[in-house]
């Protein structure tokens, strides 16, 4: 993905979801090119913060010029983060990440709509929201799989807007008892192609699963980074095939990724 600048955007509105979640809108110009599973960083204030904190992209609004971030307080920077105000100008770098591919990029001869399942956990679901909406557009079905610690389920209903959404929690407190394969298995749900975004332990299950059942998954790697432009080498990953220009078994997920092929990267 070509074209990522630092440049300055000014917040419409924000708010809390959840516990420690916020729900940010911001007026950028990224908005017209941004795509699912893009994520921008966004600069702290505190000059003794001088890293961009990364963000995915939870919806891009083309029309209005604007990009919706959903992020979890994970340190100062993001602490800080949450104290903004509509009005208030940010420093942000996108667009940053090469997003899921379109559906018609994976079968370039298979023109036959087909069945999506997406699988978010935790801070992994904001992404879901775009890559729902860019499914849907092409004419194709998505069944959304959304996973919670507990009941506080953000951005549920605007979910639903774009497929049929079914939670799980960790707790049990609403929709099904475990994760999202608990929900995959009992539901008896079937995919041509899973699309995932969430914490480590949830991508592995996914990939296993994917490989045994034969369906191709695409996974959205979650990873602190620093730079997030690929020089610091910072979020390195293993992969099954060598780079081809340091000639190791590794990729940058900031550059590379996030998105990956399931079978491309050995988590």
């Amino acid at each position: 993905m070509n074209g990522k600048k630092k440049t300055e955007a000014r917040i419409l509105s924000q708010q809390m979801i959840a516990e420690n979640i916020y729900d940010l809108w911001i007026a950028s110009d990224m908005a017209e090119k941004a795509k699912a599973g893009q994520f921008i960083g966004i600069y702290p204030k505190d000059a003794s913060r001088l890293l961009p904190r990364p963000v995915s992209i939870c919806e891009a609004d083309k029309e209005k010029g604007a990009l919706r971030l959903v992020y979890r307080i994970a340190g100062k920077g993001t602490e800080e983060f949450a104290g903004w105000k509509e009005g208030e100008q940010i420093s942000i770098l996108g667009l940053l990440g090469n997003g899921f591919p379109a559906l018609h990029d994976i079968w370039e001869s298979d023109r036959e709509k087909k069945k999506v399942v997406l699988m978010g956990g935790g801070i992994g679901i904001p992404p879901m929201l775009q890559l729902a909406r860019e499914i849907i557009s092409e004419g194709n079905r998505a069944d959304i799989i959304a996973g919670y610690r507990d009941g506080q389920l953000f951005l549920k209903e605007d979910l639903e807007k774009y497929g049929t959404v079914f939670a799980a929690t960790e707790d049990g407190s609403a929709g099904t008892q475990g994760n999202v394969l608990t929900v995959m298995e009992q539901r008896q749900l079937e995919a041509d192609v899973i699309m995932a975004c969430g914490p480590m332990p949830m991508l592995r299950a996914i990939k296993r699963y994917a490989q045994e059942k034969k369906i191709p998954a695409y996974l959205s790697l979650e990873e602190r980074m620093a730079c997030g432009v690929g020089a610091c080498l910072g979020c390195v990953c293993k992969t099954t095939h060598k780079d081809p220009h340091s000639h190791v078994n590794n990729a940058r997920i900031c550059t590379d990724g996030p998105v990956f092929e399931a079978g491309e990267v050995d988590i």
